[in-house]
């Protein structure tokens, strides 16, 4: 949801300045500032940034600026003009001279450059809003453009953990011959009179189940299928896409960190540890999405 946006126009002799700028949030919070001709339509320029970007916080100025070469017309604060003249003659007992008196009207305080303050005329305010609207323009853009190298980022990722998934297959068919043979060398430790006491029936139905505990083609179909939806997802249109991709993304976790629990080989923790690593720079970046 970062962004930039800018745009110029001439309104009444100057250079009218619109500029949109965007960071991460779950929600639309949008703080302006405005040139005190613009105080009068803030609620308007709010509505018209909130209608077509859905969510951000977002910092929007608009303002003017002199033409370049141009003098602003300026504003003489006499009254500060007399005190400072004022404080001279006691102080050196003597009139203020030209050039003393040419210095005081140069300072800050007593020289201002003069604003236009009335508002905007109905005339002027389509000007306003044109510039609004291609500021957004160039900010939607902006966005868009952000947003074509994330999806190319995300399938690469996603490209990764589909590719570590496939490197848990060859561990998986020979995991659970050595668990089972694990087993069987355990049991033929015990001593013979124990061996005999074994229901051997028994034995095998609680074998089956403990395989299956350790069985992980659920997870491997859920985690598939999840990396499949994130990638539709992507393409789709309409608003709330990141939700839903940080939605998938939480359940991509989920299947993760079963195949963590599940996996007792370390070659398998190792992959899932891989995979964990990618799918947190997914996270990362599913916040920059709308």
């Amino acid at each position: 949801m970062t962004g930039y946006g800018k745009s110029e126009s001439q309104l009444g002799g100057r250079k009218l300045i619109c500029e949109i700028r965007s960071l991460n949030s779950k929600s639309m919070d949008i703080s302006v500032r405005l040139a005190s001709q613009l105080r009068a339509h803030e609620l308007d320029l709010r509505t018209l940034v909130t209608q077509r970007l859905e969510r951000g916080k977002v910092d929007l100025a608009i303002y003017f600026q002199e033409e370049t070469g141009g003098t602003a017309p300026t504003a003489i604060n006499w009254s500060a003009a007399e005190i400072y003249a004022q404080q001279y003659s006691e102080h050196f007992g003597k009139p203020v001279p030209a050039e003393i008196m040419a210095a005081i009207l140069r300072f800050p305080d007593v020289c201002k450059p003069q604003e236009d303050l009335s508002d905007i005329s109905d005339d002027e305010w389509p000007v306003v809003q044109t510039a609004l609207n291609r500021a957004i323009d160039a900010f939607i853009a902006f966005r868009t453009q952000e947003g074509a190298a994330l999806q190319a980022m995300f399938n690469e990722k996603l490209d990764g953990i589909a590719d570590l998934l496939a490197q848990v297959e060859p561990f998986e068919k020979g995991r659970v011959a050595k668990i089972k043979e694990r087993l069987e060398q355990s049991l033929a430790q015990l001593s013979a009179e124990t061996q005999a006491q074994i229901d051997r029936n028994r034995l095998e139905q609680e074998m089956i189940y403990y395989l299956e505990k350790l069985d992980i083609t659920e997870e491997k179909v859920r985690l598939t299928n999840h990396i499949k939806y994130f990638r539709e997802t992507m393409d789709g249109k309409g608003s709330g896409v990141g939700k839903k991709l940080g939605f998938i993304a939480q359940e991509m976790g989920r299947e993760i960190n079963t195949l963590g629990s599940k996996s007792n080989q370390s070659e398998m923790q190792i992959i899932v540890v891989k995979m964990k690593d990618i799918l947190e720079q997914i996270k990362e970046q599913v916040l920059n999405v709308l």
